[in-house]
């Protein structure tokens, strides 16, 4: 296991000669416009390119109440509304990883607005995992094809005229991406904002040195970068949401991982932490469908879909 880590992660590394290469000319700056679910605690991005008016939706919200089992678009309607506005298109549904926090709403964002939905591909980590814990069946496909297209690390994309690759970041999960779009960064759960610190490395295939080292990887952009990010909570002493920052804050003053914290401070204050937090209160229907592409179940002989609940199990 530490080999194959460690062989990883010099992959991973090697791909950072691809940021750097385009970064040699002056960044483009993507117009940015999120919005932000309360409920999940969830800010999901609209990126687009104001030359051209291509974009992509990063990390999407479909409602879902658990004690009624039913599901709503309020939050992806508001996307949709401002997509449409502004008259935008969507060339790409960007998943960060599959969430444990809120269900993705993709596949009917792709529906109203079109799109490719993609996502890491070690995201067939994740369904092998978690098609064994949730007994999926033979037909559950545990090779990526819910999706659209699956990002190798280093891929490079855009969005419009605007230059974008793509960063292998696990440790939170083995498939967690960031996407760096033009001079903006797009971390998932990786990284918080400065007052609040890192992702838990906690659920299955989450490693913290992994983590730390996704992390450092990330922060080896320019100080400049723009960087997003999928959550906020309220650090203790401030009282509003906010889900923007910047590299340079984050090393600076990332009370977990700033610049001067080693690998070895991280994971020892990583894995207390972990110890002490509950499960998010969306995991269980959240990974069903987000390791599904955003898709449920398929109907049961009576016509209705359902998802399970493990008991004594996570």
């Amino acid at each position: 296991m530490m080999t194959t880590a460690i062989a990883q992660d010099k992959a991973l590394i090697a791909a950072e000669d691809i940021v750097r290469a385009a970064r040699k000319t002056p960044a483009r700056q993507p117009v940015v416009t999120s919005f932000f679910d309360e409920a999940t605690f969830t800010a999901s991005h609209v990126v687009h390119d104001p030359e051209t008016g291509r974009a992509a939706i990063i990390d999407s919200v479909l409602d879902y109440d658990p004690a009624s089992g039913r599901t709503a678009h309020d939050s992806a309607q508001a996307i949709v509304d401002f997509v449409r506005e502004a008259g935008l298109t969507v060339d790409w549904l960007l998943e960060t990883h599959a969430h444990a926090d809120h269900l993705t709403a993709a596949p009917w964002l792709q529906e109203q607005l079109g799109g490719s939905i993609a996502i890491g591909g070690a995201i067939t980590t994740v369904q092998d995992t978690f098609g064994k814990l949730f007994n999926a069946g033979e037909d559950f496909a545990r090779d990526g094809t819910q999706f659209d297209h699956l990002f190798t690390d280093g891929e490079r994309f855009s969005i419009g005229n605007i230059d974008a690759v793509v960063l292998h970041v696990p440790g939170h999960t083995p498939a967690d991406l960031a996407y760096v779009i033009g001079d903006a960064a797009f971390a998932g759960d990786t990284i918080f904002m400065p007052d609040y610190g890192t992702a838990r490395a906690d659920f299955p295939g989450g490693d913290a040195g992994q983590l730390y080292r996704s992390i450092r990887r990330l922060l080896s952009l320019p100080r400049d970068t723009r960087l997003f990010l999928c959550h906020d909570y309220k650090a203790p002493g401030r009282d509003n949401y906010v889900w923007e920052t910047t590299i340079g804050a984050e090393r600076d003053d990332n009370i977990h991982v700033h610049d001067g914290v080693s690998e070895s401070e991280f994971v020892a204050m990583r894995t207390a932490r972990d110890r002490t937090l509950g499960m998010p209160r969306l995991i269980l229907p959240s990974v069903q469908v987000n390791m599904r592409g955003g898709h449920m179940p398929e109907p049961e002989s009576n016509g209705i879909r359902y998802l399970k609940m493990p008991v004594d199990a996570v």
